[in-house]
């Protein structure tokens, strides 16, 4: 097997041909029209507007949304799912799939949640790539505490007036909407609901988080509301019932990232294995001495075993059984592996990993890395949650012997 982005994937059983022809359809489109400009894009901070109708065309909006609003659900399952955030990692620039791909978190909760006419608003425009919606959660405050977070939306007739603020919010400042968490009853996880909240409304404001210490390429942006006045129509979910719809969202979007960082991974194997063949020290390549062929070995070896790990959460979605144990696990899993593989790719540069005009460099930051005396810190904050608060959902669901019917615990131990 070789140690290449595909040799180094392991075998799919559930793969068919419809799959591969997929991968291969998808992969022609990111060659041609993103690969080229990747750099430049992220350099820029900015992402040419054109690109989503583009990825629209090509099916990558639309896959595993409903026909009717302009999604192709028929025949897709979650390996579709799985090789778009394979082959959308292997750009080497975290920023582009986090901010072309944010609908995928933005827009689930008004698909399973909201009424038909929030669907046949918001849905056709943003999976033709003509507008945008963002997901609005963590706040300046709190990031992974979700049941207390504090923007208030307060009945007032045939209105919500909402107060407050939302931060770290990945394609903020293109969103045309926001489907926002927002605090309408008491305490807890039971006082959060789920408003869809337009852009252009009356007291809404942004700016733009810039100097990140990666996806750079990603608008993120801190969204303040000043007594925006939203429609009750725009209600997502039943009031006081939106922690459940934040909950359910997030299994999708673990698996999401689980796999885009697996991949990743897989492209810091590659440029290590390049380079080992490449460089040369003490009269030898780097491939030739021990120690580093065992770090190649280390790497793959941990590549593979969570790449088995996601299979088995895909493969429990796909029969209907998600164990939210595992869930976790791959959320938490992954994370561990990023701080692993790249900090040993970085070190076969030596100083030069480091240095910020080495290309290894930028991509290490590209992903929310920061080099330091070549050993890349974990992931910023911008990745959603931490391993950590994985660590006590994992051992809360333990304790409580749960079904797989489960779906979340909140920042106060409420179940739902």
């Amino acid at each position: 097997m070789s140690l290449d982005f595909d040799g180094a994937r392991l075998p799919n059983p559930n793969l068919r041909e419809e799959h591969h022809e997929w991968r291969r359809q998808l992969r022609k489109f990111v060659d041609s029209e993103i690969m080229p400009y990747a750099e430049d894009w992220d350099e820029t901070s900015h992402i040419p507007i054109e690109l989503w109708p583009k990825a629209a065309a090509v099916g990558l909006l639309g896959l595993g949304y409903p026909e009717e609003f302009g999604g192709v659900k028929e025949g897709i399952d979650s390996w579709h799912l799985w090789i778009a955030n394979e082959e959308l990692a292997r750009i080497g620039v975290g920023g582009i799939p986090a901010s072309l791909m944010v609908h995928g978190i933005g827009l689930p909760p008004v698909i399973n949640w909201g009424s038909q006419a929030l669907k046949e608003m918001v849905a056709p425009p943003v999976l033709a790539g003509e507008k945008h919606i963002a997901l609005g959660i963590t706040e300046p405050g709190g990031g992974s505490d979700v049941a207390q977070l504090a923007t208030t939306a307060v009945r007032d007739g045939d209105h919500y007036i909402v107060n407050g603020s939302k931060t770290y919010i990945t394609g903020g400042m293109r969103a045309n909407w926001v489907s926002t968490a927002v605090r309408t009853g008491g305490e807890g996880s039971r006082g959060v609901s789920m408003l869809l909240i337009p852009t252009d409304a009356e007291g809404f404001s942004r700016t733009q988080l810039d100097k990140k210490q990666g996806w750079w390429a990603s608008d993120t942006a801190t969204l303040y509301f000043d007594n925006v006045r939203v429609p009750v129509e725009n209600l997502i979910g039943e009031e006081n019932q939106g922690f459940l719809v934040i909950m359910t969202n997030f299994n999708g979007e673990r698996m999401a990232m689980a796999a885009a960082m697996e991949a990743f991974g897989r492209v810091c194997l590659e440029e290590a294995a390049e380079w080992a063949r490449e460089r040369k020290t003490f009269g030898k390549r780097l491939a030739d001495h021990q120690v580093i062929r065992h770090k190649i070995v280390q790497m793959k070896q941990k590549l593979n075993a969570t790449q088995a790990y996601i299979r088995i959460g895909f493969e429990s979605l796909e029969a209907g059984n998600a164990n939210p144990v595992i869930l976790r696990c791959l959320r938490s899993r992954p994370v561990k592996l990023w701080s692993s593989v790249p900090a040993k790719r970085c070190r076969f540069w030596g100083v030069l990993g480091i240095c910020v005009a080495v290309e290894w460099s930028a991509f290490i930051a590209r992903f929310g890395l920061t080099p330091s005396a070549a050993v890349p810190r974990k992931l910023c904050a911008i990745w959603p949650r931490a391993s950590t608060g994985y660590r006590d959902e994992i051992m809360a669901l333990q304790r409580r012997a749960l079904t797989t019917s489960f779906v979340g615990i909140g920042g106060d131990g409420a179940e739902v």
